[in-house]
């Protein structure tokens, strides 16, 4: 199973980037996606989920609703995090992730991808 990350960099205050995750190694569409970020010192939490084939409702959290867009592609095994309006406090890295369901915190994340740093400068 594989998880690879890749799009994070240095961007400026309002800028935007795309991150990608390429998935292999398991039944893709039966998967929800999720963002995870982690900032220096603190928890990592979910930004954004993509329920499986299923089920195509999404999630995001507060802080990012209306300037991140999450979005997959079955066919090719991708998911995407489109981060549009970047603010300083985006700063963090970013996972992606498997699970059966985005549900909530107690939902176990069956696999995690090594991370992208996403840099905002004000």
């Amino acid at each position: 199973v594989q998880l690879v990350e890749s799009g994070g960099g240095l961007v400026q205050a309002g800028g935007s980037l795309r991150l990608s995750c390429a998935a292999s190694g398991f039944s893709f569409g039966d998967y929800a996606m999720s963002w995870f970020r982690q900032a220096p010192g603190k928890e990592r939490e979910r930004v954004s989920c993509f329920n499986n084939m299923y089920d195509t409702r999404l999630w995001y959290a507060d802080s990012v609703k209306g300037r991140f867009t999450i979005s997959r592609d079955n066919t090719k095994r991708m998911v995407y995090l489109q981060m549009n309006r970047l603010k300083p406090e985006d700063t963090a890295v970013y996972y992606c992730a498997a699970a059966r369901i985005c549900g909530g915190d107690g939902v176990p994340i069956d696999y995690w991808g090594q991370g992208t740093q996403v840099t905002v400068s004000s």
